[in-house]
């Protein structure tokens, strides 16, 4: 078989743009999926969309990336946020800016980010064999050589870049092929978890469904420890399912809820909903009395109504033993405090998360201790390279990910090649 300058593994966001770099740079290069179509997760990213960066700066953009992203300031050196906005700008993508500095091309198809991606790699002349798994990474004298394919036919190349993603949603093709791959090399995998996942809780109420389909918007949903501390909080929509919560901020509060049982060793952990984020609890007292006051005759509940989903509002009421047939003339001082304090700090016990399968994002990875952050080159395999979700980072969804992915790949496909 030809014998390539390089030899990248995985036909996803940082395969594709590992090829392009190494080509760019004079590299004859050979692309392995081991699946019968390239960018299969990309083109399901963003809804179907395609969020391909964002827009923050860099010191906002690595806060986003709270998986080891400050790793990712030598990569972001050689091709940025801003360096993949005009990447696609000039392969006739054109792009668009949406809330928090999502980018999306503008004919909201993924689709066509992908052809784009797989029609430049094509444009700069890449073998490309799909279908084709890998059954081994081969190393000799201690330098990566090339690929056994699973047919036993092997393919020798100067520099093997490894991008086969993580194991979150497998039916695209990421099943975790890579780490024994890297573990042969010598590096070791810190360990696996699930990140940007719904979570899970046991609650009654949510066994009995009687949220399910519930969406809030604009509250804040954050995770405590044990001691009564707040670890992290975001803000914005959320939904509650028939198994817990789900929606962008409670997958961006996930990862938190692992750390904070592993630590503290407990198998339940606090969340809280904020529903009223801008106004402190005095304000809040005020407004509603004020709005109470206004129909004084009228059963609170159907006044509260307005201001507090009509179906979450009897849980609320029923945890401040509040009585909703109340009127402002009759309200009860002390059980009104608590309804304050339970809009501003409603708890939900939660169990834990959905497994790593059913996550947008797999966290742990190739220890950043063994890889040279200005290249992605192996520190213990020479000729050796990791890109995208394989590494131990991970980002918020939002478009974080996919630029973690670009940015490495990019990085280490321009590398193989001057290796």
């Amino acid at each position: 078989m030809k014998l390539y300058d390089v030899i990248v593994i995985g036909g996803g966001s940082a395969g594709l743009m590992a090829c392009i770099a190494a080509a760019k740079n004079g590299a004859s290069v050979l692309l392995l999926d081991k699946g019968g179509k390239l960018g299969r997760k990309l083109g399901i990213s963003g809804g179907g969309r395609c969020n391909v960066t964002n827009a923050k700066e860099t010191e906002d953009l690595i806060a986003h990336i709270p998986g080891n992203g400050r790793f990712l300031y030598s990569a972001f050196q050689h091709f940025n946020n801003r360096d993949i906005m005009d990447f696609f700008e000039g392969l006739g993508i054109t792009l668009k800016e949406e809330d928090n500095g999502r980018m999306f091309p503008v004919s909201d198809k993924a689709v066509s980010v992908v052809n784009t991606l797989v029609g430049e790699v094509r444009r700069l002349g890449v073998d490309i064999k799909t279908n084709t798994p890998v059954a081994e990474v081969l190393y000799t004298k201690e330098h990566a050589s090339g690929v056994k394919f699973a047919s036993g036919e092997i393919c020798r190349a100067s520099a093997v870049i490894i991008a086969t993603g993580g194991k979150s949603v497998p039916h695209t093709g990421s099943t975790g092929d890579g780490y024994p791959w890297a573990e042969a090399a010598g590096h070791t995998i810190t360990e696996l978890y699930p990140t940007e996942v719904p979570i899970v809780s046991r609650e009654s109420w949510i066994a009995s469904k009687e949220l399910q389909g519930l969406s809030l918007r604009d509250v804040e949903l954050s995770v405590w420890t044990p001691k009564g501390k707040k670890l992290i909080g975001h803000r914005g929509d959320m939904i509650f399912t028939h198994f817990g919560l789900s929606g962008p901020i409670a997958l961006r509060c996930s990862q938190f809820i692992r750390q904070v049982k592993r630590k503290f060793k407990v198998n339940e952990v606090e969340m809280v909903i904020d529903l009223f984020p801008d106004m402190p609890p005095h304000e809040v007292d005020r407004m509603l009395r004020d709005k109470l006051a206004a129909d004084p005759k009228k059963a609170i509940k159907n006044v509260l109504k307005a201001f507090v989903p009509d179906r979450l509002l009897p849980l609320l009421m029923n945890r401040a033993e509040l009585d909703g047939d109340s009127t402002f003339a009759h309200l009860p001082k002390q059980q009104w405090s608590a309804f304050v304090d339970v809009l501003k700090k409603f708890v939900i016990p939660v169990q834990g998360t959905k497994s790593i399968e059913e996550a947008f994002v797999t966290g742990g990875g190739v220890n950043l201790k063994e890889i040279n952050p200005k290249t992605m080159e192996s520190k213990l395999m020479p000729g050796l390279f990791f890109c995208g979700e394989i590494l131990d980072i991970h980002g918020y969804t939002g478009g974080y990910n996919i630029t973690a992915a670009f940015s490495t790949g990019y990085t280490a496909g321009m590398h193989a090649a001057q290796k």
